[in-house]
């Protein structure tokens, strides 16, 4: 299972297109390249088991250098664009990356770098001083696939969100190329599983440097489907590449849902979406009421998993099954266990840290600690989420517990509040912090984004409030409203808490 299959066999079938521009690579074109650029990184003294760095916005060579990553047994960390240089420094030290691929796009960035002890600086694209043009270095190379190939891995790290953020290494499988043992292959093969059919036109519209996107479309190309992949994200724009391509396939967040649904009625059931036949979503837990809407809008084909990079643990449920557990993320697909605060396990019914026991190994890269830190005296692994499983073994997420909030002695997690209020027709977006009380130690606050930001008053702020108390206790609900233009999200919909928190909490004892 790999892209030289089809380009064997359906060589002028596209395997990438890039949504607004329309360019494409063909599966000829995406092995022929990934070849030769797997061959220009080992000419630079990259072997099995290196390190690549990839920074770079969605373009067209993104998963032509995965792949030539993939092929060359090499570890490749896409790093996210938006960070700053600082940040962008850590994650190539960290990483202990050899080679870095960027783009003239993000000259800004990759400018104040230290990038000299690195033994190949490449840029798409266009011109970055000291780096070598990628087209260039392709064409003096031989179309001939290395003796060796063999499976390499992704190392991403995580988003940053509450700190520093960390590498998620796992085992490189360094099997044969397309070996059904290795974990990407057997990606592929659980996307076959479930239903992947001939013809799949698979639309990922969230950045590649995130776990999801990239390893999802990289495994559909395995299986020989045409990755539409949006440059960035748009609702009217997706719903336009949906109709456009016809796509079939699709992996979305819950905050793409919300914004498409906020799109004038008019206007997003103006486009012809009929295509689609099974969309996933992950990443962050999806209100109800949203996807409500969306199974309306789009019927029951909205499927949803819950899991990591870490991929310690999966749970996975269908549009049916949702209909009938609303709110659930689905029956754990390996053993998972409920843990109280005096390190027992819960009884049903009852919320505790969600724990998982087998999934597959992987460390946080240069942090021994951090990896220890997430096993219990059982083996079973965390990834700090908080939950509960009903008497049927669905699964549903509470929060994360880094984001509770403590308030007269009162666990608070600020999920639900978050729920209720993005159902409430004036929300664009939401966040539920504790920010500093005197009396209580922690107050819950909501900071909302509008869909119309002129509409923010003081009597906007006590509807919604009032809002929340009707579906909620009280002290589940904010005291006070704040209205900003927009919240700190990355492109894929992951919301920097940490960000908001500082605002508040700067000149105060903060417990996270």
């Amino acid at each position: 299972m790999t892209p030289g299959w089809h380009a064997e066999h359906t060589p002028d079938k596209p395997a990438i297109v890039l949504a607004s521009s329309g360019e494409v690579v063909t599966y000829a074109e995406l092995e022929d390249r990934s070849v030769r650029f797997a061959r220009a990184l080992r000419a630079r003294g990259l072997d099995v088991g290196d390190h690549i760095a990839i920074v770079l916005e969605n373009h067209r060579a993104f998963l032509e250098v995965t792949w030539a990553a993939q092929r060359s047994g090499l570890h490749y960390t896409a790093v996210n664009r938006h960070l700053r240089p600082s940040e962008v420094q850590y994650v190539l030290d960290d990483c202990g990356a050899v080679a870095i691929v960027s783009s003239e796009e993000l000259a800004e960035v990759v400018s104040g770098l230290d990038t000299s002890r690195l033994r190949a600086r490449i840029s798409v694209g266009g011109e970055l001083p000291g780096f070598e043009r990628y087209d260039d270095v392709m064409a003096a190379e031989s179309s001939e696939p290395l003796a060796d190939e063999c499976e390499g891995r992704e190392m991403l790290y995580s988003s940053g969100t509450t700190g520093r953020p960390k590498g998620v290494r796992k085992p490189l499988p360094a099997t044969p190329l397309g070996d059904p043992s290795a974990p990407p292959v057997m990606i592929a093969q659980g996307l076959l599983a479930t239903g992947a059919a001939e013809g799949a036109v698979y639309l990922s519209p969230a950045p590649l440097y995130h776990a999801a996107p990239l390893v999802f479309s990289m495994s559909w190309q395995r299986l020989g489907a045409t990755v539409v992949v949006m440059e960035n994200f748009d609702p009217a724009a997706c719903l336009q590449a949906i109709q456009r391509y016809r796509v079939t396939h699709g992996q979305f967040v819950p905050t793409m849902f919300v914004r498409m649904l906020r799109l004038p009625k008019e206007q997003r059931e103006g486009y012809d979406v009929s295509s689609l036949r099974t969309v996933v979503h992950a990443a962050a837990p999806c209100p109800i009421a949203v996807k409500r809407q969306m199974i309306d809008w789009w019927g029951p084909i909205i499927h949803e998993y819950y899991s990591g990079t870490e991929d310690i643990g999966t749970s996975f449920i269908t549009p049916q099954e949702w209909l009938e557990h609303p709110g659930s993320v689905g029956r754990p697909m390996n053993e998972c266990h409920i843990v109280g605060a005096d390190g027992e396990e819960a009884p049903v019914g009852e919320e505790g840290i969600i724990y998982f026991a087998g999934g597959r190994p992987f460390e946080y890269h240069n942090d021994p600690a951090k990896t220890a830190s997430i096993s219990n005296e059982k083996g079973w692994r965390t990834l700090g989420d908080v939950g509960r499983l009903d008497a049927d073994g669905y699964l549903y997420l509470t929060d994360r517990a880094a984001h509770m909030i403590i308030s007269g002695g009162v666990n608070i997690y600020p999920q639900e509040a978050e729920n209720v209020l993005a159902g409430h027709p004036d929300v664009a977006d939401v966040a539920v912090i504790g920010v500093p009380d005197e009396e209580m130690g922690e107050a819950v606050k909501a900071v909302v984004q509008l869909s119309d930001p002129a509409m923010a008053s003081d009597e906007v702020a006590a509807a919604l409030i009032a809002w929340c108390r009707g579906e909620l206790a009280s002290y589940k609900c904010p005291r006070t409203v704040d209205f900003v233009d927009e919240l700190p999200r990355d492109p894929s919909g992951k919301l920097y808490k940490r960000l908001l928190r500082e605002k508040y909490w700067e000149g105060h004892d903060s417990r996270i």
